[in-house]
């Protein structure tokens, strides 16, 4: 049997995904997980040959995870036999690159069929690498992220709204700095401000 962990965020989804898993005669889900935090914990208690991530999770207490990428190489620190497959709604080229950098060996988009999770499960519980070659083929044309990593907190603080004094408590830096890192950002992805900044780094999956 491989056994399997899914997380998300949304009840009705993981739910959904593992009571379609478990139908499989080869496959049980071990565990489910509804934030990052979560999946870690669950992670290192049951040991799953396959985790099944989202990439929009909160991050849940003591952790610093922001989303399911940040999280994927914090729970192959406390399982490291476990084969993650990044799930999303989004197919962003960004994400993917993110993804693989992170330690996943899949990525799959949540209205792919059923038929091909289930088949992406058993390869990767193989040691199989799991991608769309359309989206693969994406990511390499769209490149690595411009943003260093200090720029990409400071624009994701930055997309949940308020002024550069809010951002900065947020991120633990002054204004100034704040100030730096934002100009940075938007000179980097070619954008003419913040809010344009913000898009296209989202729309490339680099937030």
């Amino acid at each position: 049997m491989i056994t399997i962990m899914v997380a998300d965020d949304q009840a009705m989804i993981r739910s959904a995904l593992a009571a379609m898993l478990s139908l499989e005669d080869d496959l049980v889900v071990s565990a489910q997980a509804g934030t990052c935090a979560e999946a870690i914990d669950a992670a290192e208690q049951h040991q799953p040959e396959v985790v099944l991530l989202d990439v929009q999770m909160p991050a849940g207490p003591d952790t610093t995870a922001q989303d399911g990428i940040e999280a994927t190489p914090r729970i192959l620190a406390v399982s490291p036999k476990s084969r993650v497959i990044i799930v999303t709604t989004f197919g962003r080229p960004g994400y993917l690159r993110r993804a693989m950098e992170a330690g996943a060996v899949g990525f799959m988009v949540k209205d792919a069929p059923g038929e091909r999770l289930v088949e992406a499960v058993r390869r990767a519980s193989q040691g199989l690498r799991v991608v769309d070659p359309e989206l693969a083929a994406a990511s390499l044309s769209v490149g690595a992220s411009p943003l260093s990593a200090k720029e990409t907190e400071v624009l994701r603080a930055a997309a949940k709204g308020g002024g550069t004094a809010e951002i900065a408590q947020r991120v633990y830096l002054s204004q100034g700095t704040v100030r730096n890192h934002l100009s940075a950002a938007i000179g980097k992805v070619g954008a003419a401000n913040r809010a344009e900044a913000i898009r296209v780094a989202t729309d490339q999956g680099w937030l």
